[in-house]
Parts: C-alpha cells; sequence; structure tokens
C-alpha cells in the first residue's frame, strides 16, 4: 500500500491540504483556529510524512505547531516540488493542486524527517543571518562609496558608520547568547581548536549546521552541500558539481579552508598534495573544505580538541 503522505501549500492567510492516496483536500485558514483544526484532522489520519513547501517563511509556525503535536513533518524545497511537478506532465497551477504535487512528492521520494532547531538555536541562526546581511550591506555601500561624489560620499560615510556600530552590536549579542549557553560554549571551543577555524566560523555551523556531530561524514557534506554530483551516459563522463545544501555553511566552510590552507599543517599537506597531482584551484579548495567539515564532524562526535600527532 501506498505511504500516507500530505502534502501543504501555505500561503499568507491559508492552508491547503492533500491527503496521498486517500485524495482527501482541506482548506483552512493560517491562524490558530486553522492550525488546530489541522492538527486534529491529520492525528486521525496517522501519516507516515506531512511535507510544507517552504514559503518564505509562512511556513514556520505550520512547521513548528505540527512538529509540537508530534507530527513527521518535513519542510521541502519547491525548485525540487516544480521539477516533479514538470515530470508528471502538471502543468497547471493553482494551492490545491500545489497541495496534491507535494503529497505525491513526499510519497515517491520519502525526503527524511529532521528535528527542528531549537528556539534557541533559532534565535542564534537569525543573529548570525542578520550578522551576514549586515556585512554584505557595508562591501555594497563600501564599492557605491568608489565612484560617489562628494556629496554622496559623505551620505555613504554616515551609513557604514551606523553599520559597523550595528556590526558591533550584533557581535556582542552573539558572544552573550553562545557563551550564556555552556554546551554551546564547549562545542564552540571544540571547533575552534582547529587550526583556521575561528569564532565567525564556528558559530555558523552551531547556528545554521545544528545536525554536526550526530551524522556520518556523507550526510553532513550533503547538508552543506559539498557532495558532488556525478554526471556520465554510457561512455560519456562529465565533471561532478557540488551544489544545493545550506549556501551560508558552505561559504563559512570556504572561508575557513582558504586560511586553512595557510595554518593547517594537515589541510595545508592536503591542498598540496592535490595540486601536485594536477587538481584545478577550486577543485581543491572544495575538497580542503569538505575535509574540515569531515573533521570538525569528528570533533564534535567524539568531543575531543584537535590534535596534531
Amino acid at each position: 500500500m501506498d505511504p500516507i503522505a500530505v502534502g501543504i501549500d501555505v500561503s499568507k492567510e491559508r492552508l491547503d491540504v492533500h491527503v496521498h492516496p486517500a485524495g482527501t483536500v482541506l482548506s483552512l485558514s493560517r491562524d490558530g483556529a486553522g492550525l488546530e483544526e489541522l492538527i486534529g484532522s491529520l492525528a486521525s489520519v496517522a501519516p507516515q510524512l506531512v511535507a510544507v513547501e517552504a514559503t518564505g517563511g509562512f511556513e514556520t509556525v505550520v512547521v513548528a505547531a505540527l512538529a509540537a503535536a508530534g507530527l513527521p513533518v518535513v519542510v521541502v524545497n519547491p525548485a525540487r516540488v516544480r521539477a516533479f511537478a514538470s515530470a508528471l506532465g502538471q502543468r497547471a497551477k493553482t494551492d490545491p493542486i500545489d497541495a496534491q504535487v507535494i503529497a505525491q512528492f513526499a510519497a515517491a521520494t520519502k525526503p527524511p524527517v529532521r528535528a527542528l532547531p531549537d528556539a534557541a538555536t533559532q534565535a542564534l541562526a537569525d543573529l548570525v543571518a542578520r550578522r551576514r546581511q549586515i556585512i554584505q550591506m557595508i562591501v555594497a555601500e563600501g564599492q557605491r562609496e568608489k565612484r560617489a561624489a562628494p556629496r554622496a560620499k559623505r551620505s555613504i560615510a554616515r551609513l557604514l558608520k551606523t553599520l559597523r556600530r550595528e556590526l558591533s552590536e550584533i557581535d556582542a549579542d552573539i558572544e552573550e547568547t553562545v557563551r550564556g549557553s555552556p554546551v554551546w560554549c564547549e562545542k564552540e571551543d571544540l571547533l575552534a581548536s582547529v587550526p583556521g577555524v575561528g569564532s565567525v566560523t564556528a558559530r555558523t555551523m552551531l547556528a545554521e549546521l545544528p545536525e554536526l556531530g550526530s551524522l556520518n561524514r556523507r550526510q553532513i557534506a550533503a547538508l552543506a552541500g559539498l557532495a558532488p554530483f556525478t554526471r556520465q551516459s554510457g561512455k560519456w563522463r562529465g565533471k561532478s558539481f557540488i551544489g544545493g545544501g545550506r549556501a551560508s555553511v558552505r561559504a563559512a566552510l570556504f572561508m575557513a579552508a582558504m586560511t586553512a590552507m595557510r595554518g593547517n599543517p594537515v589541510l595545508r599537506a592536503f591542498h598540496q598534495r592535490l595540486r601536485a597531482a594536477g587538481k584545478p584551484k577550486m577543485v581543491a579548495l572544495i575538497a580542503v573544505a569538505r575535509k574540515l567539515l569531515t573533521i570538525l564532524n569528528a570533533i564534535l562526535r567524539d568531543k575531543v580538541k584537535w590534535q596534531t600527532a
């Protein structure tokens, strides 16, 4: 028998629900009463999987409510769902149809259910994300300043001063948050013991890759988007590419890898071997970033600081 899978299409004010394979449909308001009715309806169905499409943050409260009720909920990538719909030849697009496609996608692909980050981890992730946004604004304003007229330069200088002050306050908030948790403090110290890994990288891992230390090396590489995808057909062999995963985590690992290639003896030697074997610079960098991630995963798993043998 087909597994019972539920697809939920979330909009600002409404939830469209489809139960596969029964074909049951619901349309509920996205508020407390609607969520309560949704949980009651799904509890009686006992689905193996409840899939919610990521929708710009509107799905967060829905996912949290379903997870708190003990339902097996997973957030699915809209791009993958659209590709699945195209493969089915489903060209029409309405909210009820989207819910049906999400349910069929969940039943066919069975995406793994992962625990939601707790409130403290989510708060740290929000701070880390905000820090990244402020840095992007500082870089953008710095580029504008180079070609701005004198009057515009004064405006940019004032804004840069404000942004840098805000960055300092965000850094202080992150420091207070991490140091206020003995568990996070221990984890940060473990991660930062690896040459090349600073506090920014360590805190990005804590906030945006909470699975670190609990998965095997292949699973954690896939989450970070550092697992290569092989392309081949018959005798043709294409280049392997990385992609998907958590872009912010991958970016932090790339920055740490570039530092580690200079200051970490193990990763420096690893990088030199790859380059001596003829690997392109980017391929070598990706390999170093993945090896660094594997090391960090093992360190949190074993709770043992970096040791140079």
